[in-house]
């Protein structure tokens, strides 16, 4: 993933879905509503066939989330993965990804995870759990010895408050699930999930603008 894509696209959804036939349904629900990009997740065994069905959908970038492992990385690229991301900083993870020719956007909740994102390289990561990390105010303290480095905030990140994470410079998008929420994606409420897409979209180019 690289920070073009991230500008681009100011809010990336974190997708769990429990049936690989919701993948479709869900990626043209989010393209309705003006989101061109998922963080697919492998929480659950439909995961990487969302991935591989996704991978077709035109106008879709399709990335894949909760990749913990070298092995992992190979399946979700070989399944059509455009980016991986990584709930943590794993430098084995992020080398594979780089070998494969895909970004990696690893988790990362200290200065010492972003010693080892840019001895590796990176220029961009997630940071997770935000909420619980101390939100904006933590990224604003640790992005200052890191000026190189843009963050993607998750965990805890909503509409309410998403505005406080892209007022800064640092932060060109962020990530969440309420506008892909579990129960809304097994009813298939699909123009529910667009609704809430496309708001969530407004909001953050209002607040990047």
């Amino acid at each position: 993933m690289t920070a073009p894509l991230l500008a681009a696209h100011p809010v990336v959804p974190v997708v769990v879905i429990d049936a690989a036939d919701q993948a479709v349904p869900l990626g043209e629900a989010l393209l309705a509503g003006g989101i061109a990009v998922m963080e697919v997740t492998l929480r659950t065994a439909a995961g990487l066939e969302g991935i591989r069905r996704l991978s077709a959908l035109e106008g879709m970038t399709v990335g894949a989330g909760s990749v913990l492992t070298v092995e992992q990385v190979d399946e979700v690229v070989d399944a059509g993965a455009t980016f991986v991301v990584s709930p943590g900083i794993s430098p084995e993870v992020v080398r594979r990804a780089q070998a494969r020719g895909v970004p990696a956007l690893p988790g990362i909740s200290s200065s010492t995870d972003l010693m080892t994102a840019v001895s590796l390289g990176l220029e961009e990561v997630k940071f997770f759990p935000a909420g619980l990390l101390g939100g904006p105010a933590m990224i604003k303290a640790l992005s200052a010895p890191f000026g190189g480095l843009t963050f993607m905030p998750s965990g805890g990140v909503g509409l309410g408050n998403l505005h406080e994470y892209l007022a800064l410079p640092c932060v060109p998008a962020v990530s969440g699930s309420w506008m892909v929420e579990r129960s809304l994606v097994n009813a298939g409420k699909w123009d529910e999930i667009s609704a809430l897409a496309a708001e969530a979209v407004a909001a953050a180019r209002a607040a990047l603008a």
